[in-house]
């Protein structure tokens, strides 16, 4: 009965740590060459006058995520329009923007291109997300073209 009692709990302890394994298994061996997604760093994040430094080199893309009329409305000299609400945002991202160059994305507040910047990164993209969106970048007396 003891020998069955340890061999029990010697199967449970057994269970218990393949689990954990397997678990961080997924979390770190992403990017295996079939197909996985990379494990990336996270997208970043920075203010108006990082962003403004940021956009100034011409090697890095400007993607506005809002809405047509929004973009309209006024937007950062230089940005693309691709709509992160579309169901078919990342193909469209894909589309219009170059793999190997950074993207700056933006939004009205910093909460729809925090979720662009997100589906970006899975997708290999470097992105960094300016925090407040156009209204930080209003609110500190940057300028928007119609």
């Amino acid at each position: 009965m003891i020998i069955l009692m340890i061999d029990i709990k010697s199967l449970l302890m057994l269970a218990v740590v393949t689990i954990i394994l397997i678990s961080c298994a997924r979390i770190f061996s992403k990017g295996s060459g079939r197909g996985d997604k990379q494990l990336l760093a996270p997208y970043s994040r920075v203010n108006v006058d990082e962003f403004q430094s940021l956009i100034a080199d011409p090697n890095v893309q400007l993607l506005d995520v809002r809405t047509q009329e929004e973009f309209d409305e006024g937007h950062i000299a230089g940005a693309m329009l691709v709509d992160v609400n579309d169901s078919a945002f990342v193909e469209k991202a894909a589309a219009v923007l170059d793999v190997q160059r950074p993207v700056a994305v933006y939004c009205r507040s910093g909460r729809r291109s925090a979720r662009a910047a997100s589906l970006l990164t899975e997708n290999h993209f470097k992105v960094t997300n300016l925090n407040g969106g156009v209204m930080a970048w209003q609110d500190a007396g940057k300028t928007l073209i119609k």
